[in-house]
């Protein structure tokens, strides 16, 4: 069907409504009805109807003035459902979860405040989609009280998922500065954000191979980081109910002290690192020389010290020649520095031995090389050489690490022992 206009002379045009059918091998009009009685912009109209076009344009009649991202919100609500966090935090859809979930998708999107979160949640749709477009600062607060209560619910869900009898867990520390000052957990301790002075409070995550996020806990800043250990062995055989389990952590977490702990726990094996100095040890007394990695940059190797242990030493060549490279860099920029402070002794700038020391402590604690240089000062003047020995000695390690391991050969391959402990480079 369509309108046709027909126009008459001296009268208005005959607004008809039409159909073309076929009659033998001709084409004739039939004429449905007559709408003349219309004008002819509603005449147009029908006409534009029966061609399925729309009546009004949006663009010729709204002009957007502005509108709220969306995107990155709707990505991570979507992340969100995927991993089922919604779930883990609460099987149930309540105010509180839904509070928890903004905040966490504001972490990730636009980490800030609780009060700023607050003020800005409806310049996205973050709010209109978790219907907390009305909430405020101190309603934050009450969520975060909520979820700290089923902490222990969430970690034990999020450890069923993906933490198993028999698998691997990684655990570190790490640190955040404090600006408050009422935190009874802050304290000064190791500093890790290079904010000195500040006070901190520390947080060990626990996680599986991959880095995924298990279990977090919270100490005071001045915890070290063995001390943290002990707690976190209690919680996956308690709280999570794992019978087997191995615990990789560096070389400062897992201390022999804590080695010796760890052994009252049975199912609890454990992958460290040994300590330069414990590596030193071993090559002083011909346990492991430098000739054992011609063939390959992976051996294994055992030591009265390290009973029922297995040692897997491992040479990263291009690492060793980073080392090597920086190290002659460091030494050289000293050596430059020295050479301007004796210059200035020299010309009568720099007289007596304590400012004489002055400069040159001030030298040596730039470059970080003082354990490579005999230095000799007195009232006016300063020597110094580069002691190649220990340089050599040092080098001779540059490197080389040592796995540490209790887990026996038939359960872990010496490979699989070391690509185990790089993954807590995913912590």
């Amino acid at each position: 069907m369509y309108i046709d206009i027909v126009p008459n002379r001296k009268s208005p045009p005959a607004i008809l409504l039409r159909k073309s059918v076929r009659q033998g091998k001709k084409i004739v009009k039939q004429t449905i009805a007559n709408l003349s009685s219309l004008s002819l912009e509603q005449a147009h109209a029908i006409r534009q109807i029966l061609k399925g076009e729309q009546l009004v344009r949006p663009e010729e009649h709204f002009t957007i003035v502005s509108s709220r991202a969306h995107g990155h919100v709707h990505a991570c609500l979507k992340a969100v459902k995927a991993l089922k966090l919604d779930q883990a935090i609460s099987s149930r859809r309540s105010r509180e979860r839904d509070l928890v979930i903004a905040m966490l998708v504001s972490r990730i999107i636009d980490p800030q405040s609780k009060l700023a979160l607050s003020r800005t949640i409806n310049a996205t749709t973050l709010g209109e989609m978790l219907t907390a477009d009305d909430t405020d600062e101190d309603e934050l607060y009450q969520a975060m009280d909520w979820l700290l209560q089923r902490q222990e619910r969430i970690e034990t869900k999020l450890a069923g998922r993906h933490v198993h009898h028999g698998g691997h867990v990684l655990y570190d520390l790490s640190s955040s500065y404090f600006e408050g000052t009422c935190c009874p957990l802050a304290a000064r301790g190791y500093n890790r954000d290079g904010k000195k002075g500040k006070l901190q409070v520390n947080y060990g995550l626990m996680t599986d191979r991959r880095g995924c996020p298990v279990s977090i806990s919270v100490f005071p800043g001045n915890t070290s980081d063995p001390q943290t250990l002990i707690p976190q062995v209690e919680k996956l055989k308690e709280q999570f109910n794992l019978d087997t389990v191995v615990l990789v952590g560096d070389r400062g977490m897992i201390s022999q002290t804590q080695i010796n702990a760890l052994s009252h726990y049975r199912g609890i094996e454990w992958i460290t690192a040994l300590k330069s100095g414990a590596i030193k040890k071993l090559m002083n007394r011909g346990a492991l020389q430098l000739g054992l990695f011609d063939e390959r940059n992976l051996v294994t190797v055992s030591h009265p010290d390290y009973p029922g242990e297995r040692l897997v030493a491992c040479r990263n060549p291009d690492l060793a020649a980073r080392r090597t490279h920086k190290r002659r860099e460091l030494l050289e920029a000293t050596s430059r520095e020295l050479d301007k402070v004796q210059a200035m002794i020299g010309r009568g700038y720099v007289k007596q031995k304590d400012k004489i020391g002055v400069r040159v402590g001030r030298v040596i604690n730039t470059y970080k090389v003082a354990k490579h240089f005999i230095i000799d000062i007195d009232e006016c003047r300063l020597s110094y050489r580069i002691d190649e020995q220990k340089v050599a000695e040092e080098e001779s390690l540059d490197g080389i690490y040592i796995i540490r391991t209790s887990v026996p050969l038939d359960a872990l391959s010496a490979e699989d022992a070391v690509r185990h402990y790089k993954d807590l480079s995913h912590v």
